[in-house]
């Protein structure tokens, strides 16, 4: 007597490409996305207007001991007070937070986590997918400002290394940040409400304040690889001497991918281990 066929549990890896190719579609044209395109549009607009200004020469460009700000001064200001400091975290919390808890709102986890699948490959294919929807929303436009502004009192090229430098720093921001909000979406009840707090109100406190805690924030390894990216004469420089002190290159780069990585097998092992009760 022939026995029963078995059907093989899919590899992790195999089950976690699947994911990835269903989630990617609907996560690129959720409403969360649309409203997030306006978020990284807005440092476009702004550049934009600086563009026109300096172009009609009405006000002048900003200056400093004198000195007009060049384009690729203002280039790498925009990018850590917009980008760095507001749209990677705010990507990061928004995205990583729902990978779990929107299936969980929309009560279809079930769904998922009925399929023959490991359930840590349904987190991490989600995950893979918000990185690339939000590389594909955020390093646009950070190319699109660096066409409006660098060729400001300079050339397009002079600042291109910077442009190089600044799109693998942010690749690596969100990479860390969303790995650390897919945690705290799998493991808390209100994932979003303790983004928030992490990302505008422990964050930026613990980073002014001596002592060993800013080494438990993100920022702190993210912002040490701006000043390596951004041009020597930038205004930024100056408002980056309020967080002197920080580790290398390379200590940063490792920790950042330390974080991602411990962050999302913890992430995996909460979502293998909880129990998701569905409110009625």
């Amino acid at each position: 007597m022939t026995p029963p066929a078995t059907h093989a549990t899919p590899t992790v890896l195999a089950s976690t490409a699947r994911i990835f190719d269903l989630s990617l579609g609907q996560m690129l044209w959720s409403r969360r996305s649309v409203f997030l395109a306006f978020l990284v549009g807005g440092p476009v607009l702004l550049a934009a207007g600086i563009r026109v200004v300096s172009a009609a020469d009405r006000l002048g460009l900003p200056q400093i001991n004198g000195a007009r700000v060049g384009g690729a001064a203002l280039f790498g200001t925009m990018i850590w007070l917009l980008y760095v400091r507001v749209i990677v975290p705010v990507l990061g919390v928004f995205y990583g937070t729902s990978l779990v808890a929107d299936e969980v709102d929309d009560k279809t986890i079930t769904y998922l986590f009925t399929r023959p699948i490991p359930r840590a490959a349904v987190l991490f294919g989600k995950y893979l997918a918000y990185l690339v929807c939000t590389v594909l929303l955020v390093l646009p436009s950070v190319v699109f400002v660096y066409f409006l502004v660098a060729p400001i009192g300079g050339t397009i090229g002079e600042a291109f290394p910077t442009l190089v430098a600044d799109l693998g720093m942010l690749a690596v921001g969100l990479t860390a940040y969303g790995a650390v909000f897919a945690w705290v979406g799998a493991r808390m009840r209100r994932p979003l409400v303790v983004g928030l707090v992490f990302t505008f109100g422990w964050e930026p406190v613990v980073l002014v304040v001596p002592g060993y805690l800013k080494r438990l924030t993100v920022a702190y390894y993210l912002q040490a690889l701006v000043p390596h990216a951004m041009p020597r004469d930038s205004p930024v420089s100056v408002l980056l001497q309020v967080f002197s002190g920080g580790p290398s290159v390379p200590t940063s780069l490792a920790s950042l991918a330390a974080i991602a990585v411990v962050a999302l097998w913890w992430a995996g092992r909460s979502v293998e281990k909880q129990e998701y009760v569905l409110e009625q």
